[in-house]
């Protein structure tokens, strides 16, 4: 095209200054990471904590939004943020109701929610002193959930210490006596040994014995018990 009488005339080899519109912008890097976080997102279907997965990339992916929004020259990326943010909010949602529905049904009928804490004594009493709320669930059926201490039997296992975290006894350690429950199980062919959470149901029975897997022996047991 010819040059009007005021253009700088220009080489056929000079390119042609780029549009508005053709400048190159980058894919938001929130939109990115929300996208993965989203991808990530059916974690919350695992375990209560792993929501913390979608809620990320729920909030991320607004963030992403708003910056495209403030910076439309500069940044692309709106459908993956808001596909981030359909898709976290999805997964968090079901994860939650899942693990909801899971939690009300792991209990069965006549029994009581028992938890570590509530066998721990009070402040200023002794290791081995046994609170008012674990003597009011004596004799009573509860579900406790632990993990199991680790012996050289792995299999057929009808007897066993559930602990309350692997932190010790994965490491050679020796839980408190407070965090150990002695588990007698009704099937006679027993279970498996597994790293992973148990729930165990039974009947809450509070009796030091002595026991040579641990130093100091148990205070509490669970008998009659079933693996949830």
């Amino acid at each position: 095209m010819a040059n009007g009488l005021f253009d700088t005339p220009r080489s056929p080899a000079e390119p042609a200054p780029a549009e508005v519109g053709d400048r190159y912008r980058a894919i938001a890097g929130t939109a990115i990471a929300a996208a993965v976080l989203a991808v990530l997102s059916p974690l919350a279907f695992l375990d209560w904590w792993l929501a913390v997965v979608p809620v990320l990339g729920f909030v991320l992916a607004i963030v992403a939004r708003r910056d495209i929004r403030a910076r439309p020259t500069e940044l692309v990326g709106m459908p993956l943020a808001i596909g981030a943010a359909v898709l976290s909010a999805c997964m968090l949602g079901g994860g939650l109701a899942y693990q909801s529905a899971v939690y009300a049904a792991e209990l069965p009928p006549g029994f009581e929610r028992l938890t570590y804490a509530t066998l721990q004594p009070l402040e200023g009493d002794p290791p081995t002193a046994v609170p008012d709320a674990a003597r009011a669930l004596d004799g009573r059926n509860v579900l406790l959930k632990g993990y199991m201490y680790p012996g050289k039997q792995q299999q057929g296992i009808v007897q066993f210490l559930l602990v309350r975290d692997q932190g010790d006894c994965c490491f050679g350690g020796n839980p408190k006596i407070t965090d150990r429950v002695l588990v007698q199980l009704r099937d006679t062919r027993g279970v498996d040994f597994s790293p992973r959470l148990r729930k165990i149901a039974g009947r809450f029975a509070i009796r030091p014995t002595g026991t040579a897997a641990l130093d100091g022996g148990v205070l509490y047991h669970l008998e009659d018990a079933v693996v949830r």
